[in-house]
């Protein structure tokens, strides 16, 4: 005879963290499968979700990350315990630093062990190490806690300023059984997990007070401001109040590239010479000089420090992280962007446009330096350098604007930034804060995941080499990427001597004439050898049409670009030579 107890039906670890992330919107995973999660991943393809399997985990931990950044959601990485864990912490740390919503979730070794510190497989407590590296950290022990654990990870990543955040799942998790009702009323639907953080009134009020005094305004767009998508705010502010705009790289498209406010092409002139500056998502790092210096004071430094900041941002502890703010208005973007364009629509008419002088000057360096661009893209040496290759790249991404475009490199991501104009929001994916290498093949997976639309991954040659194995990946999931590897034989040159005259080459060369793009042949894909601009054209163009996955071998010059791109200041050595 069966018992009322043994009629119940039982639910288990494995369900339980299946349903909790599906009843939040969850519908893609990005990991690799293994001890203990293998059988995760067949249960998460089972119940209906896209698992999509990379072959190294920090790969598809920065397709998690960028899915984040791309749809306001956490992006989810899944991986096996220790050396796994450790290989996605990388892409988890990377995303806390960018501001990207992402949540690391590992398998682990039981309590108990590693307590003790017994030895068990792959034994290594990572909750510890991961909570100094992310923006929270927290462990499940019991299934009954597993809807908590996921709510609260969801909530932290995307609350506040987005980051990443890591959720630990010991083994023996995922086979506790529970009573299935029971189980179901333990799982939590986040409720507005990323609430809106109003300014406050006199905060907003202070910073229009400051901007009506500026004489030569300036707004800076960060990549927060594209992450907002208060895209018709953003652009309504921009052109309500005339002010000349700088786009950081990932808010490139925010406003189309070629928008007749962009002071993208008078950058130097721009930032130096502004006296009251509002920076949208933007921080003071490394990537603007810290606010300090001959970037923003001029050759003789005398502007520096007399600038005004109005600063937009999420966190008040970014304030006066460098410099002074004389105006924080602190808020998310949309709210403290919305409250701004109100006070300034009920001016009216009264609202106080950027002087001509102002303007003007900025247009004529606009025009200069814009043709002297295009007199450098209208040539053709042979064999290829940056500018003419990219300069192809440049007319297929006007051409097809709903591409989305990965970066990555030293002189491919400066080059390409520079060369490579915009026309839509949160189409221009790169390496962000942190500059490092190896983004690429992630983000271009999920780019191509999230959106759909086909994807080209602009790659220096060392930068490739990162997460180069991924193309199987992009086979294997037959996506519209077409990977351009900017091939000049080595790191930032090609042409650096062992000076001892030795047998080993230099540690920037690379093996001479090497073909990538027989990589992704090896898959099945399309490879590409392209020598000139006509033939890279041709096979950009077929790659974006066909949707096929491609990797175009670009033979460029390999004297072509400079050590450390447009950072040398921070090779010492480069420097000192320079």
């Amino acid at each position: 005879m069966t018992t009322d107890t043994q009629a119940q039906e039982q639910t288990d670890g494995f369900n339980l963290v299946i349903d909790a992330l599906k009843l939040n919107g969850i519908d893609t995973i990005f990991g690799l499968p293994g001890i203990p999660i293998t059988d995760l991943t067949r249960k998460i393809q089972a119940a209906g979700m896209r698992m999509i399997s990379f072959r190294h985990e920090q790969n598809a931990g920065n397709a998690a990350a960028i899915a984040g950044f791309l749809t306001q959601k956490p992006g989810i990485c899944l991986t096996v315990s220790a050396p796994g864990f450790l290989n996605g912490l990388t892409a988890l740390t990377n995303a806390t630093t960018n501001c990207f919503p992402m949540i690391l979730i590992s398998g682990s070794s039981e309590r108990e062990i590693v307590d003790l510190q017994q030895g068990d497989y792959e034994e290594m407590d990572q909750l510890a190490i991961a909570k100094p590296l992310c923006k929270a950290a927290f462990r499940v022990l019991n299934a009954e806690d597993i809807g908590i654990g996921i709510a609260r990870a969801i909530r932290a990543a995307v609350s506040g300023r987005p980051g990443g955040v890591y959720l630990d799942l010991p083994a023996k998790l995922f086979s506790q059984s529970m009573d299935a009702a029971a189980g179901k009323a333990s799982l939590i639907k986040v409720v507005d997990p990323a609430p809106r953080q109003i300014p406050a009134p006199d905060a907003v009020q202070r910073a229009l007070n400051l901007l009506k005094t500026a004489k030569r305004p300036l707004i800076v767009l960060g990549k927060g401001a594209a992450y907002a998508q208060a895209d018709a705010d953003i652009r309504a502010l921009v052109e309500k109040t005339g002010i000349p705009y700088l786009p950081m790289s990932m808010a490139k498209g925010l406003l189309p590239d070629n928008h007749k406010q962009s002071a993208a092409a008078a950058r130097s002139y721009v930032l130096p010479e502004a006296d009251v500056v509002v920076l949208i998502g933007a921080r003071l790092n490394w990537l603007l000089s810290h606010g300090k210096g001959k970037t923003w004071g001029g050759k003789d430094h005398k502007a520096w420090g007399s600038q005004k900041y109005v600063q937009i941002d999420i966190s008040p502890q970014e304030a006066d992280s460098n410099v002074r703010i004389d105006a924080p208005v602190v808020g998310d973007i949309g709210s403290c962007v919305s409250a701004m364009l109100g006070a300034i629509n009920a001016a009216g008419a009264g609202w106080p446009q950027p002087s001509a002088d102002w303007l003007g000057a900025i247009d004529e360096r606009k025009t200069k330096n814009i043709a002297k661009m295009a007199e450098t893209l209208a040539k053709n040496p042979s064999p290829m350098n940056f500018h003419s290759a990219l300069n192809v790249m440049r007319d297929v991404i006007k051409a097809n604007p709903d591409a989305m475009l990965v970066n990555e490199g030293a002189n491919a991501l400066d080059f390409t930034r520079s060369i490579v104009d915009m026309y839509r929001p949160r189409k221009r994916l790169d390496v962000g804060t942190w500059g490092v290498m190896g983004i690429g093949m992630g983000f271009a997976v999920a780019a191509a995941v999230v959106s759909g639309q086909p994807v080209i991954a602009v790659e220096g040659d060392s930068a490739f080499g990162f997460s180069g194995m991924e193309v199987e990946t992009i086979c294997r999931y037959n996506l519209p990427v077409c990977v351009v590897v900017m091939n000049n034989n080595g790191v930032y040159k090609g042409t650096d001597v062992n000076p001892t005259g030795g047998p080993d080459v230099a540690p920037t060369v690379f093996v001479k004439g090497a073909r990538y793009d027989k990589m992704m042949e090896a898959f099945g894909g399309v490879g590409v050898h392209a020598t000139t601009p006509a033939e890279l054209r041709k096979a950009v163009e077929e790659a974006v049409r066909s949707r096929k996955p491609t990797l175009i071998n670009a033979v460029i010059d390999e004297t072509a670009g400079t050590e450390s791109g447009r950072i040398t200041s921070l090779n010492p050595t480069a420097a000192k030579k320079k």
